[in-house]
């Protein structure tokens, strides 16, 4: 029997990952490439098809035995690959699966990104065989993909599940990149709190912060914050304290609007969970509506960064397939 893989592709702010996988969900082989955003979309797909091609030249398949390739956007897309916007890397009407498709010579299929990695949950992850799960991918940006009913869910024009864009407050210090005021993402992701982290700074606030970065805010990363708090730095605390909050207010608002049986965490954030989640989880207790029904459970990502590339494979090969019939 011929084996069929699929590539999966999570195109993200800073980096564009891709690998080939197996239709079990298995990783064969991965690479990945910066994205460079600021050049245009034009060079951003340019250097994805590069990508695909050294990873076929690496893994010495062919090509044939590629049943399709699969893409996770930071934004929202059409099921044919038209991307109507992506904030954090600049695009805006993109038709980026007929462009790879030609470039590649397969079929391309695009959702958003934390689509994709909801997908690689359900599939391998922690999130099987849930009927109605949220997953989150806390990074530079908050994005949010939702099964239902054993489905992807991504609304009627396929630009739903844009959870971090709905608003949880007003946001005195900076605009969300999509142009609103006070989205989830603004509080909640690595972008906020090392934008909060630098306001505390310019407040003359002491913190290990100065000596970590050089007395550089602009150098603080997220790891330095959860290191900080860690070492029971102020600043650094107040950091991530502020981000749990408002984390878990977004949260309650999904279980109060879902009920779905997990909220998976994902993203570069989620991988310091331990110095959040207790907390995270009590505030959400504290915040849902049906406070004695606390039975949605708040679980970490098991399968870490991969999850993007797997989830788009998975979803690669389940398109495929149904274009068949």
């Amino acid at each position: 029997m011929r084996l069929v893989y699929y590539i999966g592709i999570d195109l993200g702010g800073s980096s564009v990952k891709a690998g080939i996988v197996t239709e079990q969900g298995t990783v064969v082989l991965k690479d990945k490439k910066p994205t460079r955003s600021k050049e245009g979309s034009d060079t951003v797909i340019r250097d994805i098809a590069a990508l695909v091609e050294e990873l076929l030249v690496a893994s010495e398949l062919d090509g044939r035995e590629v049943g399709g390739i699969g893409i996770g956007i930071p934004g929202a897309a059409s099921k044919e690959g038209f991307v109507y916007f992506a904030t954090n890397i600049f695009w805006t009407d993109v038709p980026l699966g007929e462009a790879l498709g030609k470039m590649t010579g397969k079929p391309v299929f695009v959702a958003n990104d934390a689509t994709m990695a909801a997908v690689a949950e359900y599939q391998l992850g922690v999130t099987q065989k849930t009927a109605n799960s949220v997953f989150l991918t806390l990074g530079t940006g908050l994005g949010g993909g939702i099964i239902m009913n054993h489905q992807v869910y991504s609304g009627s024009h396929g630009i739903g599940t844009e959870v971090g864009h709905m608003t949880v407050g007003h946001n005195w210090d900076y605009d969300c990149t999509c142009g609103n005021n006070g989205c989830w993402e603004t509080f909640a992701s690595g972008t906020a709190m090392k934008n909060h982290a630098k306001k505390l700074l310019s407040q003359k606030a002491p913190s290990v912060l100065t000596e970590k970065t050089k007395d550089d805010p602009d150098h603080i990363s997220v790891w330095h914050l959860f290191d900080g708090a860690k070492e029971g730095d102020e600043v650094c605390l107040q950091v991530v304290q502020r981000m749990t909050r408002y984390l878990a207010v977004g949260i309650a608002n999904l279980i109060n609007l879902f009920d779905p049986e997990i909220i998976a965490l994902g993203g570069g954030i989620s991988a310091a969970s331990d110095c959040f989640l207790d907390e995270l989880k009590l505030q959400v207790s504290e915040r849902i509506y049906v406070k004695k029904m606390n039975l949605t459970r708040i679980e970490v990502s098991q399968l870490g960064n991969d999850a993007g590339i797997i989830g788009a494979a998975m979803y690669a090969r389940d398109e495929e397939r149904r274009s068949k019939f």
